[in-house]
């Protein structure tokens, strides 16, 4: 059984098209990354799948049935705008969600993820005395202390500094081992790359791919190769004078080769390590922020459109990788 169906679904908001005939599965158990940039159409997608938002017209099923509050019972939500409330406090408000949703009492299971997210200490201070940080990760007991079937994550990395970003990522993967089906949502396109099995790319509110991630790479030729040299004073430039070699770009210690159209991959790299020994040396397929603006720019504004989006890719990931204080 699917987890989520959503059949030829449409969303506006006055004259704007917020999400235009959209139709996807969730498969029951996968990790299905739903990405794109910010404005184009996701929040407004789960909201509909929550119940949040109604759709103009189509058809959203969750585990086979329209939404109904005994469905809603079996998913966690950390939605975009967090939730919580603010004057309660942090070991209060986490039974409250924790047994609205269960039917149950959570204690231990609070106790358990308060221990595991290193929130103990915090657990009889209100809600408005934490960090933003902090919050994040009460929000995120709050969708998965009821052990739900189905988890839908808007951006949960927002906030976050890179050690708690780990933390989540291993606790998201965690999730999915007992059996969950993870909905995941970013415009950060490297976390959906590092966590998800399966890619849906949002452009201006429609689908413009539906794929697994191994066959979004395997159709996507490579590029470039990432070589770092054995010698790490060696002239690497000179490398770009190579058949087949179109550019090189530092990145780091080491450097990214750039491939001339038309250049086997498998030749070019023999090439290099003939001219240079190397310490490090692979082929490097496009990420999903190459195949994303490849995808959407295709046509006469390409180039236009193309530079519009990688600032906008560039931007959103600048601002989802900066640390929190």
């Amino acid at each position: 059984m699917h987890a989520v169906e959503i059949e030829n679904v449409t969303k506006t908001f006055g004259q704007h098209v917020a999400v235009g005939d959209l139709s996807l599965n969730v498969p029951g158990g996968s990790v299905y990354g739903f990405i794109g940039p910010n404005g184009s159409g996701k929040t407004t997608t789960l909201r509909m799948i929550m119940n949040i938002f109604y759709p103009d017209r189509g058809a959203i099923r969750v585990f086979g049935q329209p939404m109904t509050g005994v469905v809603s019972d079996r998913i966690g939500y950390l939605p975009e705008e967090r939730g919580l409330y603010r004057k309660m406090k942090v070991r209060d408000v986490l039974k409250f969600y924790g047994e609205l949703k269960s039917g149950r009492r959570v204690d231990d299971e609070v106790d358990r993820w308060l221990e595991k997210l290193e929130l103990t200490a915090w657990a009889n201070k209100k809600v408005d005395a934490l960090s933003k940080g902090m919050s994040q990760k009460v929000q995120f007991i709050a969708a998965v202390c009821a052990r739900p079937e189905l988890l839908i994550l808007d951006e949960p990395f927002s906030g976050l500094d890179p050690i708690n970003m780990r933390l989540l990522r291993d606790l998201v993967r965690e999730q999915h081992e007992r059996g969950a089906t993870i909905l995941f949502s970013t415009h950060v396109m490297t976390q959906a790359e590092q966590l998800c099995q399966h890619i849906v790319m949002i452009h201006d509110g429609a689908k413009v791919l539906d794929d697994d991630m191994e066959s979004i790479r395997n159709a996507h030729t490579v590029r470039s190769l990432w070589f770092e040299p054995l010698d790490p004073h060696a002239d690497v430039a000179r490398l770009g004078r190579l058949e087949g070699i179109g550019g090189v770009a530092r990145e780091g210690a080491a450097y990214a080769l750039a491939l001339a159209d038309g250049t086997d991959p498998a030749v070019a790299m023999r090439d290099v390590l003939a001219a240079m020994p190397a310490a490090r040396i692979e082929l490097c397929r496009p990420s999903l922020e190459d195949v994303f603006v490849e995808i959407v720019t295709q046509g006469a504004a390409a180039s236009e459109e193309a530079a519009r989006l990688r600032a906008a890719l560039r931007d959103n990931g600048a601002a989802a990788r900066e640390v929190h204080a």
